[in-house]
Formats: C-alpha cells, structure tokens, sequence
C-alpha cells in the first residue's frame, strides 16, 4: 500500500465490507449514502494538541524533540507522559531518529517558552514523565506558540494545525488526530441529516500511532481518557431501543464505547479511561460498524478489526487493499467494517 502524503486528498476512496465479508469499492464521498435511517454515527470531536516541541536537555545543552504522548491525569494539564528523541525533526523516518540525551528525573527541559522537568523514568530512554512549570493557561499558550502537530515522514511538507483537526474538532484533547474523523465533511454530515442518520460525538483522547521503537510500539495504545456527554448516551440508548446500527467513527470511538459500556451494553454518561486493547477475544457490546484508516497486520489499530471480523475476512481486506493500491496512514483512503454477523454479541449473550 501506499502512504497518503497530503492532508484530506479529493480522490479518497472507501473500502466496504458487509456483515457477511463481501468486499466493495466506493469512493470516500459515497459514505453518505451507505447508512440507513435509524442508524446512529459516533465521532470523536477532540481536537489535536501541537504536541511536537523541539528543545534543549538543559544538563547537557542537547537539542531533543519532546512528543507529548499521553496525560498523566486529564485534569492536570500539566503533567503528560511524553516520548523524547534526540537531534533531528520529522523528515527522518522515526525507527531512524536517535536517542536522546542520558535523561534522569530532575533533569530540566527548555522548550521554546516552557520549561518542564523529568519526574520519572518509565521503564525505557525514550518514555518519560514530564511536568511543565506555570498553569494550565500559560502552558497551552506555550503549546500553541511553539508546539507543532506530531509529523511522520511520509508527509514531506510540515503540517499546520488545521491540518490535523476534523470537520467537528472541539476541544484540544488529542495527541494526533482521531483521523477517521477526516472522512467527515459538511456535505456528509448534511446528508445524514436529511436521510434520517443520527450523528453523536464524544471525547478521547487519541495518542500517538508509533514511538520508532518496537518494544515501545508493543506498550500502545497507552491509556486513554475520554468522556461521554449525557446526549451521545441518550442517543445509543434510542438507537439500540429503534433497531438501528451504531456506527464508530474511528479506533478511538470503538474504545470509548466498549470501555464504557455496562455488560448488558448500556453506556452511561461520564468520564472513563480506556485501557488495554481490543481484540479477537473481545466481546463487542456497543458498536456495530467502525469507520477507520486502511492499517496492517500487527498495528494495534488491525489489531481491534479482528472484534468486527474473524482473519479470513480480514485477509481478504488487506489482499483487496493492496491490489488497488489503497492509500494507508492518517491521511489515506478508509475502511467500512460491519460487525460479521457470527461475531454479534447480542444483550442476551453478553449478560450470560
């Protein structure tokens, strides 16, 4: 496959697969027409942090690039879990960037106009904890004014902040982009409305998609926090009471969900912390369809497709997305995954 290399290309296309695995091509602007009335979407509305701060090791005066990776606690916005390269930037591909310098807790970090300090190691050179000085004002100033979207390789020209927001993008709580939620537009949006689709958001807390380490890609996703407003509870609760589909907007989504659904699949208002991966053994109680990127075998992201489809199935998808040469990443072509109908958990089953 090849890596879509430009934000929100006019020629995306759309991966269908059914409940029963058959596989059909559309063109990414046909989604609007592939629901049906009754049936409910459920996009992840947080907006991209400016993650990406380049800066000096103030022990030894070394430059390093600090990613932002994951909060420590979502109500402090100044403590974040954070991994940490040495010299370069993001044209050199990640499994390529350096180590950064010898890092130790209390050890001071200058990044543009923040300051921060190493409180812990965790358990690897790159993963640090790290605390900003200032409030939680001074610090997203200071994000805003220096920080950059986190930036991989395969996109050549540096990205700007509305690159990696979605069309329904609130507030800052993501560290990439939820990017399923670039398949979105206005005309989409506006289509559902008038055929009768409902459309829902929650709040999560995308993190990062690759450390350019193994052992560390092998820890994500790490925990993730989101909340659930009262109105998108609301609105499952109708569409599973009317029958209809629920579909998830991304990995993201599907997490939120499932992590916060009740064993009898009742999703309840509030905040949650999504934890551990979803998988092939994971009973799906929630969500119906996912919309997601076009990802490989052994991403965690492929990973959480074998909840909606057993491998024969997901075989096929991949075979057929690289024969036509599907566009991959966060910026690529998409994929529209119904629940196989063998792997449906229904209320009953999930109480049993």
């Amino acid at each position: 496959m090849n890596a879509a290399d430009r934000p929100r290309p006019a020629t995306a296309r759309l991966l269908v697969v059914d409940s029963v695995g058959a596989v059909r091509h559309h063109s990414r602007r046909d989604l609007a027409t592939l629901l049906r009335p009754g049936d409910l979407v459920v996009a992840n509305d947080a907006a991209t942090f400016p993650a990406s701060l380049e800066g000096k090791h103030l022990p030894s005066d070394e430059p390093l690039e600090v990613r932002l990776a994951a909060f420590t606690d979502a109500s402090d916005l100044r403590r974040f879990h954070a991994v940490v390269f040495g010299a370069g930037e993001y044209s050199t591909p990640t499994e390529e960037r350096p180590l950064p310098p010898e890092l130790a807790p209390g050890d001071r970090l200058h990044l543009g106009p923040l300051v921060g300090t190493v409180q812990a190691l965790l358990d690897h050179p790159r993963l640090i904890e790290l605390r900003f000085d200032g409030q939680a004002e001074e610090i997203l100033t200071g994000l805003a004014q220096h920080g950059r979207p986190i930036q991989y390789a395969h996109v050549p020209t540096p990205l700007s902040l509305w690159d990696v927001w979605t069309r329904v993008a609130g507030r800052p709580f993501a560290f990439e982009p939820p990017s399923a939620g670039f398949a979105l537009d206005w005309r989409t949006l506006v289509s559902w409305q008038r055929r009768g689709v409902d459309v829902a958001t929650l709040t999560h807390a995308a993190g990062i998609s690759s450390t350019g380490d193994p052992e560390l890609d092998a820890r994500l996703p790490f925990d993730e926090p989101f909340v659930i407003p009262e109105s998108t509870a609301g609105a499952i609760g109708r569409t599973r009471e009317r029958g209809g589909r629920i579909l998830a907007v991304g990995t993201t989504v599907v997490r939120a969900l499932e992590s916060a659904a009740a064993a009898s699949g009742v999703v309840d208002p509030g905040d949650g912390v999504a934890s551990g991966r979803i998988g092939p053994q994971t009973a799906l109680r929630v969500t119906d369809m996912v919309l997601s990127g076009i990802h490989e075998p052994g991403e965690s992201h492929f990973e959480l497709l074998r909840a909606f489809a057993d491998d024969l199935v997901l075989d096929r998808v991949h075979s057929a997305a690289r024969q036509h040469r599907y566009r991959n990443h966060e910026f690529g072509d998409s994929l529209l995954l119904e629940q196989s109908r063998r792997n449906t958990v229904t209320t009953r089953d999930a109480v049993a």
